[in-house]
């Protein structure tokens, strides 16, 4: 296996759309690494790069050390698993999986070790007689992936290979591809715009938007200490809060909502944090899951606030509000236990964990 390194690799298109802009990026040998964001965002350009299937408009990238910016995509050594399978339809399972192997002049005996290994592996043997047609979604994707894994490539990527599956196959198949990456201890980089997958699968998250890359951190680190509002609201099911507002003294520092909707008072580690902010305009961040109710357990303290319930969600486990505050009618969204009883169109009260709440500067978005 190998690693892979970007150095400020750019792509501009016809018309001066910038695809990508200089990205630098370290991918280390074994590494699992995921690309996400939302679609238009570059991963897929980035990873089409890597592949040599798109032109290095500026940067370099090497391959286990090796510069590949003029190698064509054949001899760079990876493997590419796609979102539409790319199946030839007219071949079998095991003709599909060996041909890549046939053009580059192996051994029957090794393409057959080979073939039947990967099969193995990914619980298809019994599949290796039918054609693409005979098969569900997900015993085309194993094809698929069983195709690059014949190769023992240095690099496998995948390009949202996951994308065309229902729910839960989707997640069977994401639970396989890992438990893959520890099998083979391979090099894998990884497309997706769902950040489920990417907070699942991944040793390390690049999360990108515009071309930019926003954050590269491991999943706990990017989930808990996002770099920027962006960040904060686009990992994590459901999407972080923001409230609007500033921060006053008064007793102690708190935060107000614009428009009075809501006041809380302030941990002493924010008061620190935040001293140089009071009478200034800020974003605070919460999570849904830092909401919970406030009534639970005869609770009841100064950090409470009073919510309308707009939407309740019963998800079995856990219960979705969907709410706004007195005097605001932007929608937010609490994650309570399945034991709360909130009532559409009723006052309901929930109890914010302000040690996870997050603080950003309402003009360049970066976390405080």
């Amino acid at each position: 296996m190998a690693s892979v390194h970007l150095n400020k690799v750019q792509k501009i298109y016809d018309g001066g759309v910038v695809a990508v802009h200089e990205m630098d990026l370290e991918v280390k040998d074994k590494e699992f690494v995921v690309l996400v964001g939302p679609s238009g965002c570059g991963k897929s350009t980035t990873l089409r790069m890597i592949a040599g299937l798109e032109e290095v408009t500026s940067g370099e990238i090497y391959i286990d050390g090796q510069l590949v910016n003029d190698v064509a995509p054949k001899d760079r050594d990876i493997a590419m698993v796609f979102q539409n399978y790319a199946l030839y339809p007219h071949m079998t399972v095991y003709e599909n999986m060996a041909f890549g192997l046939k053009l580059r002049k192996f051994p029957k005996a090794e393409i057959e070790a080979r073939v039947r290994e990967a099969a193995s592996i990914l619980g298809i043997e019994e599949y290796l007689d039918r054609k693409p047609k005979a098969l569900s979604g997900g015993q085309r994707q194993r094809v698929a992936v069983g195709r690059a894994i014949v190769r023992k490539p240095k690099v496998f990527l995948f390009d949202e290979p996951l994308s065309n599956l229902d729910a839960k196959l989707r997640v069977q198949m994401r639970t396989e591809i890992s438990k893959l990456h520890q099998r083979l201890g391979a090099t894998m980089i990884y497309v997706t715009h769902d950040q489920t997958e990417a907070m699942t699968m991944g040793n390390k998250i690049v999360l990108m938007k515009d071309g930019h890359v926003q954050q590269i951190d491991s999943p706990l680190e990017i989930y808990s200490k996002p770099k920027n509002k962006f960040v904060a609201g686009f990992i994590g099911s459901p999407a972080m809060n923001f409230f609007d507002g500033r921060i006053e003294k008064r007793r102690s520092l708190v935060f107000v909502e614009h428009e009075g909707g809501l006041t809380l008072p302030l941990t002493k580690k924010d008061e620190v944090r935040l001293k140089a902010y009071i009478g200034k305009e800020i974003t605070l961040g919460l999570r849904p899951e830092h909401c919970s109710d406030a009534t639970a357990g005869g609770r009841s303290t100064s950090s409470a606030i009073s919510v309308h319930v707009e939407v309740v969600e019963p998800m079995g486990h856990e219960i979705y509000i969907y709410f706004s505050t007195k005097k605001n009618g932007r929608q937010y969204v609490a994650r309570v236990s399945a034991e709360s009883n909130p009532k559409v169109g009723k006052t309901f009260t929930l109890l914010p964990d302000l040690s996870k709440a997050h603080f950003f500067d309402p003009v360049t978005s970066e976390a405080l």
